[in-house]
């Protein structure tokens, strides 16, 4: 591909018909797999997002037609799954685990470290383009903790002399893990937020809406309390979950202004 200028940057133009190009072999390889060439979607996805470095709104509309499903089933699959960038992403994916075991050796440091060295927060891209960041969840390398991916490769045992290291390896291009293809310059955010601003009854006039009642989140009693209020969505939708069938007796007995239930 040619090469433009991004704030005097090269940065590779993209071209969608030189990726199609590239990719489409792999694509009829993968419908012969299945007797549903339908089922061939998420390798797919992973083809064009292998080439382009992230899954493009050409790509997304190429699979459906390739596939013959609707464009609303490609994109809310590819919204699914983290792992599939539906926004341009940095050469190298720094992915650092947020969970139990690697927070009780020392992630929480070593996420400060990352986000000091970098200049960028979670889910952020370094200005230069070089460096995406993501805090995540367990990668299920609890025993080399605190842990990370790089594209997907494990990096174990991290310390800040370690991730001084990997970073002037990245930027000198001498790191062990390729870095990604990168067809066009990504922004500062790259994540993509809720594509609709309503949401379900549960996630309505709440603090958190993304995790409504969660710990720390006083919301889970106003939810109740609504509830307690207008029973419209039972009579609506009649359901046997405890919480909402009882919610209003419990409310009568829950501790209020600090005290502890006993």
């Amino acid at each position: 591909m040619a090469e433009g200028r991004v704030a005097g940057r090269a940065v590779a133009e993209r071209d969608f018909a030189a990726v199609l190009a590239q990719v489409k072999p792999e694509a009829e390889r993968l419908m012969a797999l299945y007797p549903e060439k339908r089922s061939a979607l998420l390798p797919m996805l992973h083809a064009f997002q292998n080439v382009e470095g992230w899954l493009s709104p050409e790509a997304m509309a190429e699979a459906g037609r390739m596939l013959s499903v609707p464009l609303s089933v490609v994109e809310s699959t590819a919204s699914f799954y983290t792992l599939f960038f539906r926004r341009p992403i940095g050469r190298y994916m720094l992915q650092v685990c947020r969970n139990l075991s690697c927070r009780m050796n020392g992630a929480d440091d070593v996420m400060a470290y990352f986000r000091e060295r970098l200049g960028v927060g979670h889910l952020q891209t370094t200005d230069d383009g070089t460096f995406s960041y993501e805090e995540v969840e367990c990668l299920a390398a609890c025993d080399r903790a605190p842990s990370m991916q790089v594209n997907l490769e494990f990096v174990y045992d991290l310390t800040p002399e370690k991730i001084d290291e990997l970073i002037a390896a990245m930027k000198a291009g001498t790191y062990e893990v390729a870095p990604l293809p990168q067809t066009a310059m990504p922004a500062r955010d790259w994540h993509v937020g809720q594509d609709t601003g309503r949401k379900s009854p549960g996630g309505q006039d709440v603090s958190h809406p993304n995790a409504p009642g969660g710990m720390g989140d006083p919301s889970g009693i106003d939810l109740i309390e609504r509830l307690a209020r207008s029973p419209y969505p039972i009579e609506a939708r009649p359901t046997q979950e405890r919480l909402v069938r009882e919610g209003a007796e419990r409310l009568k007995h829950a501790p209020h202004n600090g005290e502890v239930e006993h």
